[in-house]
Parts: structure tokens; C-alpha cells; sequence
């Protein structure tokens, strides 16, 4: 299987004299909730990165009146490059992903409204292809009126994940490609977990009132597909 996943991941590169722009897909994005007019906000992307020698990342965020939209590529030098992944498969993309951000442009409200929030990803894991896909959305508060709700609203978040189960029994989902040991989010909510590996979720991580699993930022998962 993971032979099939990672051949869905290869991007196409166009070429620009001495050097290459390489779209890529977003496999995970969180941001806040909760944000204020006019003010740009930091959202959370992880991306696979490209075989390739990359001389910049750029989220590529731009916003209309209703969505903000991330179409994120690297620029890379024009050489050959082979690389070998797992299993021996040569691949545009290498098979662990990056942890970076980039940061959404503040947003118009006279009152407070709700953007989407879409990224360049993949419709499914298992089928290629790129599709501007909905994450969520943000509630936006006008600067002069009431602002967000909570002290520390939660990031929404949104993505294709993996499930990890340890021995007592705590259910953790991970970014697609992200192998580190903190990037492993508790799943708050695990009563039905049928399913969730190599699902797209979409949900919130944020500071339950006691921990769980030991952790205290969690991810409350919304739904799955």
C-alpha cells in the first residue's frame, strides 16, 4: 500500500531557465479558530518535500471574498537528480514530509463572518491528482467589535493522517510523512476509530481541562473522509 501511496504523490515541475517551480500538495494545515480583521495569522502547513535542490518554499496564500486559498511550490535548481525512495521506487517527492508555515493575509469583516480555508492537496491518498480542497474555515471579528470568544481559541486543523494505537490503549493520529516523535496528536474523542487510517480529518487540536493520554494539547476529531 505504501508503495501506491507515495506514487500518488509526485508533483510536475515547470522549468524557468536555470531553475524549476514545483507544485506541491498540503497534507496537513492548522491555524486558530479565531482571528481578528485585517491581521495576518500563522497557519501551519506540511508539505512533502521535493528530491530536488531547493533554493525556496513559498506558500503561495491568497485570499477572495470568501476563502484563503494555499498553492504551495518550491523552486528548485534545474538538475537531474535521481532518488531512490523506499522499495527502490525513483520519485519526484521524497517520502518524509516538511513542518513549515505560512501566513494567511488579513482578512475584511465588518461583522464577524467565516472564511474557508483551502489548500492545493490530494482528493485521495490512494488516487492521483490535485484538487484546491476545503480544510475549514475561520470566524474573522472586526478590529472595533467584539473580539474572539475564548482567551485561547483552539487551532482547527485538517489533513490526511495515520493512526497509532500504543499498548494502554491511547489512539494518536499523525500527519501523513511526519515521523517525528512529538507529531503525533492524542485523538480526544476515540470511540470509533473504523477507518481512520490514511483518512482525510478534519477537526481541532487544543487544551482539555485535564490531560489525556498524558498530553495536554489534543485533537478533537469533527469528521473523516
Amino acid at each position: 500500500m505504501r508503495r501506491v501511496l507515495f506514487a500518488t504523490l509526485f508533483a510536475t515541475a515547470a522549468c524557468q531557465g536555470d531553475t524549476e517551480v514545483i507544485p506541491v500538495d498540503v497534507q496537513w494545515m492548522d491555524w486558530p479558530a479565531e482571528v481578528v480583521a485585517g491581521v495576518p495569522f500563522r497557519t501551519r502547513l506540511v508539505v512533502f518535500g521535493p528530491c530536488a535542490i531547493t533554493k525556496a518554499f513559498r506558500p503561495s496564500p491568497h485570499a477572495d471574498p470568501s476563502a484563503v486559498t494555499f498553492r504551495p511550490y518550491f523552486i528548485a535548481e534545474n538538475e537531474d537528480i535521481v532518488c531512490i525512495a523506499r522499495g527502490g521506487v525513483s520519485e519526484v517527492l521524497l517520502v518524509s514530509a516538511l513542518d513549515t508555515a505560512g501566513m494567511a493575509p488579513g482578512l475584511s469583516a465588518e461583522s464577524p463572518r467565516t472564511y474557508e480555508m483551502r489548500a492545493a492537496s490530494a482528493s485521495n491518498l490512494l488516487v492521483a491528482g490535485r484538487t484546491i480542497r476545503t480544510f475549514g474555515d475561520v470566524a474573522v471579528f472586526p478590529p472595533s467589535g467584539p473580539g474572539p470568544a475564548l482567551p485561547e481559541p483552539p487551532r482547527n486543523a485538517a489533513g490526511h493522517v495515520s493512526k497509532e494505537v500504543d499498548v494502554s490503549g491511547c489512539v494518536r493520529i499523525r500527519p501523513v510523512g511526519l515521523y517525528s516523535p512529538g507529531a503525533a496528536l492524542v485523538l480526544e474523542n476515540p470511540s470509533d476509530t473504523a477507518g481512520l487510517q490514511w483518512a482525510f480529518v478534519r477537526g481541532y487540536v487544543y487544551t482539555p481541562a485535564t490531560p489525556v493520554c498524558g498530553e495536554s494539547r489534543v485533537f478533537h476529531l469533527v469528521s473523516r473522509n
